[in-house]
């Protein structure tokens, strides 16, 4: 398997212990308050690793484009993670993140549209059954 798929099946595995990890630690305070604690764990350990690993020259290949496409990431994935926390703290962590993790059709459809992504069946068919289990999940 090449390195990229090893580093895909890592954030998996820590993106499902985040959840449940977080639930805990926000019994006692608002979603808001969880987020911010965790947001400013994540921001100083970015920097860390950025520092750790000598990627800060990078920083000079940035262009006005790169930084404005990664600041408007930044915003998605503020609200993303607003509202997320804001269902986290309300529903269950199981359907909550499982609802979440429909914005791998997202990501699909605009990987197609705007990256020009190869489509291939199994493709189609693996986000055909996510939007299937996303109906069953939520249907009353």
């Amino acid at each position: 398997m090449e390195k990229w798929i090893y580093y895909a099946f890592i954030s998996m595995l820590f993106a499902g212990l985040t959840s449940v990890i977080a639930k805990f630690g926000m019994k006692n305070v608002s979603a808001d308050a969880a987020l911010a604690v965790r947001t400013s764990a994540i921001f100083g350990l970015v920097w860390l690793n950025l520092f750790f690993f000598k990627h800060d020259y990078h920083f000079s290949a940035l262009t006005t484009k790169d930084i404005l496409f990664l600041c408007l990431s930044g915003v998605t994935t503020t609200i993303s993670w607003i509202f997320y926390y804001r269902a986290m703290k309300e529903g269950n962590v199981s359907v909550v993140a499982t609802i979440d993790k429909g914005s791998i059709v997202v990501t699909l459809l605009l990987a197609f549209w705007l990256l020009k992504e190869p489509f291939t069946w199994k493709i189609f068919t693996a986000a055909a059954m996510i939007i299937g289990g996303l109906v069953l999940l939520v249907w009353k």
